[in-house]
C-alpha cells in the first residue's frame, strides 16, 4: 500500500511538473509584451475590421507626405529648368492630389483625424528647396523626393502584408502605385543619387550580405524558361505596362 501510494505521488508530481513548464507555452500568445499582445492591445474593431496602430500610423503618413510632396511637385514645375524634372513634378501634383483625396475619405470612415501641417522635417525639405536654385535646386529634389518615396516603400508593403482593414489594404495598393510612378519618373530626371542611396541603406544593416557569388567574368549558362507543362493557355495579362512606366488607373475612392 505504501509503495503504491509512493508511486501515486511521484506520477503527481511529475504531472504537476510538465504542466507548470507547458503553461507559459500554451500560453505566450496572450501574455503582455508578446507581438500579437501588442497588435490587439493597439487595434480597434470596425466595420471593415481591425484597424491596428500601424494602420492608422500608414494613413497619417500617406495624408504627410502629399502635404509637402504636392507643393514641392508645384514648385518643381514653376521652376525647374529641365523638361524632366518639371514632368515629375507634375506626376506628383497628379498623384498626391488623387491620394489624399482617398486618405481623406478613408480616415472620415474610420475616425482617424489627420494632420493639416507637414511636419517640421519636411516644413525644412522644402525651405531647402525653395533656398536652392538651378542645377542645385533639380539634384535636391530629385534625390529628396526619391528617398522620402523610398522610405514610405517599404512600409506600403508592410502594411499591405499585414493589414485587417480591407480599406487600408486599398489604400496601401493605390498608394504603392502612386509611390512606384513617382520614383520611376524621378529616377527618369537623371539627378538620383543611387550610390547615396545604396551606402545609407548599408551603413543601417547589421547583416551580412547573402546571394549567388559575384560575377567571375565567365558568361553563365542559360537557365531554363520557368513556364507551365503541356497545352495551358492563359487568358491574364502581364501588370507591368511598357518598360520604365507604371500604371496608375485604379478604382474610385471609397467614399
Amino acid at each position: 500500500m505504501g509503495r503504491i501510494n509512493g508511486t501515486a505521488l511521484i506520477i503527481a508530481a511529475l504531472v504537476v511538473t510538465v504542466g507548470a513548464l507547458a503553461f507559459p507555452v500554451w500560453s505566450y500568445a496572450d501574455r503582455s509584451g508578446t507581438g500579437e499582445a501588442n497588435l490587439n492591445a493597439g487595434s480597434v474593431s470596425t466595420r471593415w475590421g481591425p484597424l491596428s496602430a500601424t494602420d492608422r500610423d500608414f494613413i497619417v503618413k500617406v495624408r504627410l507626405a502629399g502635404l509637402w510632396e504636392l507643393p514641392a511637385g508645384q514648385q518643381a514645375v514653376e521652376r525647374a529648368p529641365s523638361k524632366a524634372v518639371k514632368e515629375a513634378g507634375d506626376h506628383l501634383i497628379v498623384g498626391h492630389t488623387d491620394l489624399d483625396e482617398r486618405v481623406r475619405g478613408i480616415a472620415s470612415q474610420l475616425g482617424v483625424e489627420l494632420p493639416n501641417q507637414p511636419t517640421a522635417q519636411q516644413q525644412g525639405w522644402l525651405r531647402e528647396l525653395t533656398a536652392a536654385s538651378g542645377e542645385d535646386y533639380q539634384r535636391k529634389f530629385a534625390n529628396l523626393l526619391r528617398v522620402a518615396h523610398g522610405k514610405v516603400f517599404s512600409l506600403i508593403a508592410q502594411v499591405r502584408d499585414t493589414t485587417r482593414n480591407s480599406l487600408v489594404r486599398q489604400l496601401a495598393s493605390d498608394a504603392n502605385q502612386t509611390v512606384l510612378d513617382h520614383i520611376t519618373v524621378l529616377e527618369g530626371t537623371g539627378y538620383v543619387d543611387f550610390d547615396a542611396i545604396a551606402n545609407d541603406t548599408a551603413g543601417k544593416s547589421t547583416a551580412s550580405p547573402t546571394g549567388p557569388p559575384p560575377p567571375d567574368g565567365d558568361t553563365p549558362p542559360q537557365p531554363d524558361p520557368a513556364a507551365p507543362t503541356g497545352d495551358v493557355s492563359g487568358t491574364s495579362r502581364p501588370s507591368p505596362g511598357a518598360p520604365g512606366t507604371v500604371n496608375t488607373d485604379r478604382p474610385e475612392p471609397q467614399m
